[in-house]
């Protein structure tokens, strides 16, 4: 864990160092991702039945047994616990009120020169939908990801899970029959991206694919981008908590580490202007290390990519913030709103002592699925509009063509683009004949 305070010396080299900080890349298994998409464009169906064998340790009898059947949906979903799809049912109520008040309206508006324009929105037709299986499952990916687009109104959403070993997770069917998936398959991995971007004899191809996964699932679907839209390359989870010392040292300890436990390659960061609250958060993390059940990944992440940093004012924390442009930013101080309203760049951010970004990930409302790696610069958390797409359309009479089709018969001509010009001409009466 990193130690920085903007007062020293060295400060900005080693704050440019913790913004270097790659943690995982998808270079380091590019080629081997091609491999596994070629595979599975050629072989098609076969090559899912062996990856799966092979990687996630299932045999299937045949494509077909990939598919998760509806029989084995309800007896998943009757095996949970009524506490558990109970939660879900809250989460899944709040997320899906959230994403419908997003919802736009078309438009439609005519101008003084009497052209008529509008906007129309449509839902894709087929979202591929990948939930994390492995070190853990999460059935909140799967209400984040499924609910924005049946609110957006998308007919089918198909899911691919890894299942290793055959293990099914009943909570994460239950929350998939919940949020009104139409199918489910046992794939994981890159092989799972190439079906859903290319598709198979079984595994039909869909329009757009969404949800986080390892390094290979972020790298298929950098490779698949352009088959297919993708929501983004995301990359480890990460958080940064603007903390005074009025708060408790556990709670900031807790919040960290609720990010730290997600992967050894996960990023907490604690920014201060009291050195002295910083050094108990610390202690309290080290404590609550020591009784935690994923201490090994938390431990580790905090270890080699955790940082406490000391600033002299909170317009310094507002600047680095800035900078981190975080998927994850907590703000708690007395007048958290006043510090948001000078921050840019943050994924998602959580106001207030009573406010942890792991209420986000479940209960909240708005998307978990943020933008990692310093892409909050440019890039936003999933919403609605990510399963939406935009036809302008524009209506025009003679009358609208004579007010404003001579200037498009010049911009033609000076473009070279004679049959452009010609094209409106011969509407306005005047001569269509090439000049």
């Amino acid at each position: 864990m990193k130690w920085l305070n903007t007062q020293d010396a060295g400060f900005e080299a080693d704050f440019q160092a913790l913004l270097d900080d790659a943690r995982e890349t998808t270079s380091r298994v590019d080629a081997i991702v091609s491999g596994i998409i070629e595979d599975v464009r050629r072989r098609g169906d076969a090559a899912l039945v062996e990856l799966t064998a092979r990687l996630d340790r299932w045999d299937a009898s045949d494509a077909g047994a990939l598919r998760i059947t509806s029989a084995e949906i309800d007896a998943a979903t009757a095996s949970v616990p009524a506490e558990q799809a109970e939660a879900l049912a809250v989460a899944a109520r709040r997320i899906e009120a959230f994403h419908r008040a997003q919802l736009p309206r078309d438009l439609e508006m005519t101008d003084t020169e009497g052209i008529c324009t509008g906007l129309r929105w449509n839902a894709v037709d087929a979202v591929g939908l990948y939930v994390p299986g492995g070190k853990a499952a999460y059935p909140s990916s799967v209400l984040m990801n499924a609910l924005p687009a049946r609110v957006a109104g998308v007919a089918r959403i198909a899911m691919c899970v890894p299942t290793p070993d055959g293990a099914l997770n009943p909570l994460v069917l239950a929350a998939a029959r919940l949020a009104g998936v139409t199918e489910i398959w046992r794939l994981g991995g890159a092989q799972a991206i190439a079906a859903l971007a290319w598709g198979t004899r079984q595994v039909q191809p869909v329009d757009r694919i969404v949800g986080p996964g390892n390094a290979y699932v972020a790298e298929a679907k950098r490779q698949a981008f352009g088959r297919v839209g993708i929501d983004s390359i995301a990359g480890p989870s990460e958080v940064v908590v603007l903390a005074d010392g009025a708060n408790d040292p556990r709670h900031v300890a807790l919040d960290l580490l609720a990010q730290a436990e997600h992967d050894e390659a996960a990023q907490s960061i604690l920014i201060t202007d009291d050195a002295g609250f910083g050094r108990r958060v610390a202690e309290a993390v080290q404590l609550e290390l020591s009784s935690l059940p994923r201490a090994a990944i938390a431990g580790a992440s905090w270890d080699q990519h955790g940082a406490i940093i000391t600033v002299a004012d909170w317009s310094q924390a507002v600047e680095l913030t800035n900078r981190l442009a975080p998927e994850h930013l907590q703000i708690m101080v007395d007048s958290p709103r006043q510090l948001l309203a000078q921050i840019r760049h943050a994924g998602a951010a959580f106001l207030g002592r009573f406010c942890p970004e792991a209420l986000g990930d479940y209960v909240a409302g708005p998307n978990h699925v943020l933008p990692t790696g310093r892409t909050a610069r440019f890039a936003s958390g999933l919403s609605v509009f990510d399963f939406l797409k935009r036809t302008t359309w524009v209506e025009a009479d003679a009358g609208a063509m004579a007010a404003i089709g001579g200037a498009a018969v010049t911009l033609a001509r000076a473009e070279g683009l004679d049959a452009h010009a010609m094209s409106v001409a011969a509407r306005m009466g005047g001569s269509d004949k090439r000049p």
